[in-house]
C-alpha cells in the first residue's frame, strides 16, 4: 500500500553511539441564589449541546495492522525501517523520572534500499515521550527522538542511512494533524465565565435607582420592594447552623462565609476530579513526584477542617461547654468519621458484599478522622475561651497567637521528627535506607519492590498488603507492582501538620477578628513562610530537592506548599467574600455548608444516574467532561435545595 507523502518535517536527530545514561454573603439574596442555580444549570446545558465533540485519548501498544483503532490520549505511529538490520523500538515518559526504556516492538529490516519495512505503533499523547531505537544485531542505539505526540495524529519515524553512509538518520514526519482534545474545556470555561459575567452586569443594572424605581412600578407592590432591597441590599450574616464536624464557630453577626466557601471550592473540586475529571491527565493524581490540581483540593481540606476545630472549640468554651464533654464529642466524632470510610466509602457493594480478606483501612475519611482526632484534642489542651481579654501591651503581644499554644506546637514538632526519622532512618528490607522513589522502572530499576520506602514498608507490615490501595498512581508510568496507600500510616503525621496549620489560621481569625487588615497580613507572612520552607526542601525542582512534593508520600515540602497556597487563596476569598461583600460565596457556599453529607453522597451514589450513564463514545474526553461536570453541578443543585430547606448533615 503506498504511503501518505509526509506533510511537514518536525523533528531530525542523528545517532550517538552506544547507551547514554538517561535523565531524562450569605449577604446575598434569595433572588441571588436562585440566579446562580439557573445560571448553573444554564451553564450545564449550554455545555452539553454547544461543546464541541472532539475525539481523544495512555501505555502504548503496537500492532502489525495499518489501521489501529485509537483509544483516548493515544496516536498512530508508523515505524520505517530503511535500514538492512532489524530494529528495537522502545519509549520512555518525560515524566518518568531515571526510568528504564520500555520495548514498544520491532521493527525489520527494508527488504530493499528505497523499500522500508513499516509498523503501527499506537503511543501516549499525555506526555512527551523519549523514543529509543537499538539494532537488535550489535545491540546498539541508532537513534533516540524525544517528541510530544498529540491526541489522534497520524505521524510517521523515517530511520535510513544519511547519505549512503554509516550514520543513521531519525526524523518525525506528521501524516495527520492530531484534534485538539483541550477545546472542551476551553468552551466549558467561557460558557461558565460568560454566564458569570452576564450575571454580575445584570446585578449591577438591577442595583441602579432608576432601574429600581422602574421595577417598583411595574411590580406595584411592598413584597416587590422588599424582595428588591433584600437582593440589593448591604449583604447581611445569616443565623449560623452547625458545621460539619463541630458546632457554629462565631456568632451570627459574625460567621465568615469565606470559610464555608473555601471549604466548597476544595470539595467541588475534588467530586470533579473523582468523578474522572474529564479523563485530563492534570485532573488526576501526579504518578509520583509533583502536582496536578487533583493533589490540591484533599490538603486544602484538611486545612479548612483545623480552621473550623479553631473557632468551634472556641466558641463551645466561651459558651461554658466543659473541655470534657467536648473530648468525649471528638472522640464519638472521629469514630463516626472513621467507620463511615471504612464500611461505607470504601466497600464497592454493587459488586458484592463486604469481604474481610481484602478491606481496604486507610482512606479519605479515614485521613480525616485521625487528623481531626489529634488536632482538636491538642487545642482542647491549650485554647482559651476569651481571648479578646488577653493583653496586647507585652512585647510579645504580635506573636501572641502561636506562643499562647506553644504546647501544641512543641507536639507537633515532636511529630515531624517522628515522621522525619521513620522516612530517613528506618531500615526496609531489600531498599535503601531513606528511599523516597516510586520503585519499578524508576531508579533505572534497581528498588522494583521499594514502592514508598518506610512508608509503604510500614502500611504492609502493620495493615497487611490486601488491606492498602492495591492500584497505586505510580502504576501508569513507573509500572509498579507492589500495593500503596496514599492515605497511609505515615502520611498520616504530615496531614495533622496541615490542620494544625489550619488551626492556625483559625487562631489569627480569632486574635484579630476585629481586624481584618491583620488577619490578611499574617496570612500572606504564613504564605510566604511555607513558601521558603518548600522552595529550601525541594530545591525548587520536581525531584532534585531534599524532600520533593509528593501527594501519595504526603511528604513534609508537600504539606508546606499546600498550606502556602491555602493561605494565599483563603486572603483572595476572605477579603472578597467577608471584608468587601464583593462576592457571595456562591455557588460554592453551598456544598461546604453540607460538606460531609456531599463527600458521603457522590462516592455512595457514584454508579448511579444522573451522575454517571453509559457513553456513546467512552474514549472521547468531551463526553467523558460533560459526564462529570453534570454530575458535580448535581450535587451543587443538591446542597443548595437542601441549604434552602435548612438541612444539614452533621456528624
Amino acid at each position: 500500500m503506498a504511503k501518505k507523502k509526509p506533510k511537514k518535517n518536525i523533528k531530525h536527530t542523528t545517532s550517538d553511539a552506544g547507551l547514554k545514561k538517561l535523565t531524562s454573603q450569605e449577604g446575598t439574596t434569595q433572588r441571588q441564589e436562585n440566579n446562580m442555580v439557573l445560571l448553573a444549570t444554564a451553564a450545564l446545558v449550554v455545555a452539553v449541546f454547544v461543546v464541541p465533540l472532539t475525539t481523544e485519548v495512555s501505555a502504548s501498544g503496537f500492532s502489525h495492522h495499518k489501521h489501529l483503532a485509537l483509544k483516548m490520549d493515544e496516536a498512530l505511529l508508523t515505524v520505517k525501517n530503511d535500514l538492512d538490520t532489524e530494529m528495537v523500538v522502545s519509549w520512555m515518559s518525560q515524566r518518568c523520572y531515571q526510568c528504564l526504556y520500555q520495548k514498544l516492538g520491532v521493527v525489520p529490516a527494508g527488504s530493499s534500499p528505497g523499500q522500508p519495512s513499516s509498523v503501527d505503533f499506537a503511543v501516549g499523547t499525555q506526555h512527551e515521550i523519549t523514543l529509543q531505537l537499538n539494532s537488535t544485531l550489535v545491540s546498539m542505539e541508532l537513534c533516540k527522538v524525544p517528541f510530544h505526540f498529540g491526541e489522534h495524529g497520524n505521524y510517521s519515524l523515517w530511520v535510513q542511512n544519511l547519505n549512503n553512509s554509516s550514520e543513521v538518520k531519525c526524523s518525525v514526519s506528521t501524516d495527520a494533524d492530531p484534534v485538539n482534545s483541550y477545546l472542551p474545556i476551553l468552551v466549558a470555561f467561557l460558557i461558565f465565565a460568560g454566564l458569570g459575567l452576564v450575571f454580575l452586569i445584570g446585578r449591577k443594572i438591577l442595583g441602579l435607582g432608576a432601574v429600581r424605581s422602574l421595577v417598583l412600578r411595574i411590580g406595584g407592590s411592598m413584597e416587590t420592594e422588599r424582595l428588591i432591597n433584600s437582593e440589593l441590599g448591604s449583604p447581611r450574616m445569616v443565623p449560623p447552623v452547625t458545621d460539619n464536624i463541630l458546632p457554629s464557630p462565631l456568632s451570627p453577626s459574625k460567621r465568615l462565609r469565606s470559610l464555608d466557601t473555601f471549604r466548597g471550592i476544595s470539595l467541588i473540586i475534588m467530586v470533579f476530579v473523582n468523578y474522572g475529571g474529564g479523563r485530563y491527565w492534570f485532573f488526576k493524581h501526579e504518578a509520583w513526584n509533583g502536582l496536578t490540581v487533583a493533589d490540591l483540593v484533599f490538603p486544602w481540606f484538611v486545612f479548612i477542617m483545623g480552621t473550623s476545630i479553631a473557632l468551634s472549640i472556641n466558641s463551645m468554651l466561651r459558651a461554658g461547654t466543659a473541655r470534657l464533654s467536648l473530648l468525649r464529642k471528638v472522640v464519638w466524632r472521629s469514630m463516626q468519621l472513621f467507620f463511615i470510610g471504612v464500611f461505607i466509602i470504601t466497600p464497592n457493594y454493587c459488586q458484592g458484599p463486604l469481604s474481610w480478606n481484602n478491606l481496604r483501612i486507610p482512606g479519605v475519611l479515614q485521613r480525616l478522622s485521625w487528623s481531626y482526632l489529634l488536632v482538636a484534642c491538642l487545642d482542647l489542651l491549650v485554647a482559651r475561651g476569651h481571648v479578646d481579654l488577653l493583653t496586647t501591651d507585652a512585647w510579645w503581644a504580635p506573636g501572641l497567637d502561636i506562643l499562647l499554644y506553644w504546647p501544641a506546637w512543641l507536639c507537633v514538632l515532636l511529630l515531624e521528627v517522628i515522621w522525619l526519622c521513620l522516612t530517613f532512618l528506618l531500615p526496609v528490607p531489600d531498599c535503601p535506607t531513606g528511599y523516597l522513589g516510586p520503585g519499578g522502572i524508576g531508579d533505572m530499576g534497581l528498588y522494583a519492590n521499594c514502592t514508598g520506602g518506610a512508608a509503604g514498608f510500614i502500611d504492609r507490615w502493620l495493615l497487611g498488603e490486601k488491606h492498602i490501595y492495591q492500584t497505586p498512581t505510580s502504576r501508569v508510568i513507573y509500572g509498579t507492582h507492589m500495593p500503596y496507600d496514599p492515605e497511609g500510616v505515615l502520611g498520616s503525621i504530615n496531614s495533622v501538620l496541615m490542620a494544625f496549620l489550619g488551626l492556625q489560621a483559625g487562631k489569627i481569625i480569632l486574635h484579630y477578628r476585629d481586624l481584618p487588615k491583620s488577619i490578611m497580613s499574617r496570612f500572606l507572612i504564613w504564605g510566604l513562610f511555607l513558601g521558603i520552607i518548600s522552595a529550601t526542601l525541594t530545591k525548587c525542582s520536581t525531584n532534585q530537592g531534599f524532600i520533593p512534593v509528593n501527594k501519595n508520600l504526603w511528604s513534609l515540602s508537600y504539606v508546606t506548599t499546600l498550606a502556602c497556597f491555602a493561605f494565599v487563596l483563603l486572603v483572595l476569598v476572605y477579603y472578597t467574600v467577608d471584608v468587601k461583600k464583593w462576592w457571595s460565596g456562591a455557588p460554592f457556599y453551598y456544598p461546604g455548608m453540607n460538606s460531609i453529607l456531599v463527600y458521603v453522597g457522590h462516592e455512595v451514589f457514584a454508579d448511579y444516574f444522573p451522575f454517571r450513564w453509559r457513553m456513546a463514545n467512552s474514549q472521547s474526553h468531551t463526553e467523558h467532561l460533560i459526564q462529570n461536570l453534570v454530575a458535580t453541578s448535581c450535587w451543587v443543585l443538591i446542597s443548595y435545595v437542601l441549604y434552602r430547606k435548612k438541612i444539614f448533615w452533621k456528624i
